[in-house]
């Protein structure tokens, strides 16, 4: 196993920005000397401020000593000159998302450090293979790309070029190690695997939104209420920078040569166009100005308590509705079926790829789809679809039913995969993309969005839950209806359904 380097080396940090603040502040906690150098001098200045400020807050709720910030702050040395990074032992750019520059400024750091000196690059989506070529020394050259805020993300990105050396790749996750980050080993491409799986969770969400699904609010508390994770997308987009996330979408759909699941949102492209940048222009799919009120998520109002639920066979993916609904006293009737759960007039079917419509006209009766949930015993809402021969009555009655279960009731548009299901289908299967393609571990990439996008799940553990057979039959549902490629079934996923069948048949 490689050797981290020690506290005794220096670390240097290139760009002053917000990451290279973070990151300078993660090396000098972990004991090292950290020389910090930027073409405009007031951005290392301010650099440390903000790390000051930081440190200030944490002491003041008594996370740390004012001893350990004297130390810390210490550590921190500005340089006048890239010249005065010549006995840094690791060197970590973090300057503007431009090949040109990155390319120059590696050249010349070349010039000045020691010929054994790892040199980083922070980048988020630019090849570390092309920052590499005109290198002398291309192999102890790598990515290390942190994630904002650097202090409190733990992953980091271990991101090898073309030509890094394993030595290279081995001691700067040993040594990412040591500062107390998880490092995940990726292989060089576009958008490496956060923010390369991590597509769909917008990709999906805003296509939903340009459907009409639901307003941006209802479509949000869906996202956190029912699937578990920390915002919706377009409060994500709001607080990254809808311009930020929109460059992210249309560098991946250039790098991947224009294939359709990275299809930048034109609802995002038309906010920009308007300036509506999110957080920090005031407004974006919110309105952030003085006095500004969130919209409220559209609820059902209360329906009439719920008594008995009739249950017709074996209720598969509802089940877990079944066991709450006994757990809440309801009377369960069973009885042969093909596995609905029937709410007056109307049955409840799980959401499968298949629009509530065209659920009701092979069934012959009324139809309200339910959507994923992460759990439905916390989940604090259900999203449910109707089909257009719901009556007023019986959707009273579908929403008193879950309501007497402690849930907030959402109807959404009737359209195939609803929210949740879809969008967990199309992150599983860019997660199986990326594995089938060498880009990480099926483990590291389940770690990398838990840790890097903070998920309640890594996609292909959400897979495991759900059922793959499950999430392949959406996808390939999604497809025919669109008739649109970008919901072409992964082969490793249906490989891996393939695997599973026939240790299935075996058993048997």
């Amino acid at each position: 196993m490689s050797e981290a380097l020690g506290a005794e080396a220096t670390v240097a940090v290139v760009g002053c920005g917000t990451m290279g603040g973070g990151i300078a502040q993660v090396a000098a906690g972990a004991g090292h000397r950290v020389r910090l150098y930027d073409v405009r001098p007031e951005a290392v200045e301010a650099a440390v401020q903000g790390v000051r400020a930081r440190l200030e807050a944490a002491v003041a709720r008594g996370r740390r000593s004012r001893e350990e910030v004297r130390a810390l702050l210490a550590r921190l040395q500005p340089a006048s000159s890239l010249a005065e990074l010549a006995d840094a032992r690791l060197v970590i750019e973090a300057v503007a998302e431009e090949l040109a520059v990155k390319r120059e400024l590696f050249l010349r750091l070349e010039e000045v450090v020691d010929a054994e000196a790892l040199l980083a690059s922070n980048t988020s989506s630019l090849s570390i293979t092309a920052i590499q070529a005109g290198l002398r020394r291309p192999e102890r050259m790598l990515g290390l790309h942190f994630f904002n805020p650097a202090p409190a993300m733990r992953l980091v990105e271990v991101v090898c070029g073309l030509a890094t050396a394993e030595e290279t790749a081995g001691r700067a996750a040993a040594t990412m190690r040591r500062w107390g980050k998880e490092p995940i080993r990726v292989r060089n491409t576009p958008g490496f695997v956060v923010n390369r799986v991590a597509r769909p969770f917008y990709g999906e969400g805003l296509a939903l939104l340009a459907e009409g699904i639901a307003q941006p609010a209802t479509l949000d508390a869906i996202y956190r209420d029912c699937g578990g994770f920390r915002m919706g997308p377009c409060e994500l987009t709001d607080l990254i920078g809808q311009d930020v996330n929109a460059a992210v979408s249309r560098a991946l759909f250039v790098a991947y040569r224009y294939d359709r699941r990275y299809l930048p949102p034109l609802i995002q492209e038309e906010l920009v166009e308007a300036g509506r940048l999110g957080r920090k222009s005031g407004r974006g799919f919110y309105d952030y100005g003085p006095g500004a009120v969130r919209p409220a998520p559209q609820e059902e109002p209360p329906g009439p308590p719920a008594r008995a639920l009739v249950v017709e066979g074996p209720p598969g993916p509802l089940a877990p509705w079944v066991a709450l609904a006994e757990r809440r006293g309801l009377a369960v009737h069973r009885q042969e079926g093909s596995g609905l759960l029937a709410v007056g007039e109307a049955v409840l079917v799980a959401a499968d790829g298949r629009s509530a419509g065209e659920r009701a006209l092979v069934l012959g009766r009324p139809v309200v789809a339910v959507d994923l949930c992460l759990d439905a015993e916390t989940a604090p809402r259900v999203a449910l679809a109707a089909s257009p021969d719901l009556s007023g009555d019986a959707r009273s009655r579908v929403a008193g039913f879950f309501q007497t279960l402690g849930k907030r009731v959402s109807f959404v548009a009737d359209l195939p995969g609803m929210v949740v299901l879809r969008t967990v289908a199309m992150l599983a299967n860019e997660a199986a993309e990326a594995v089938r393609e060498g880009v990480a571990s099926a483990e590291d990439v389940d770690r990398a969005l838990c840790l890097g996008a903070n998920y309640p799940l890594g996609p292909l553990a959400w897979a495991e839950r759900v059922g793959i057979e499950r999430l392949v039959a959406c996808l390939d549902r999604l497809e025919r209806h669109y008739r649109d490629p970008r919901y072409r079934c992964s082969p490793w996923l249906r490989r891996e359904l393939v695997r599973r069948r026939l240790v299935a048949r075996e058993r048997r």
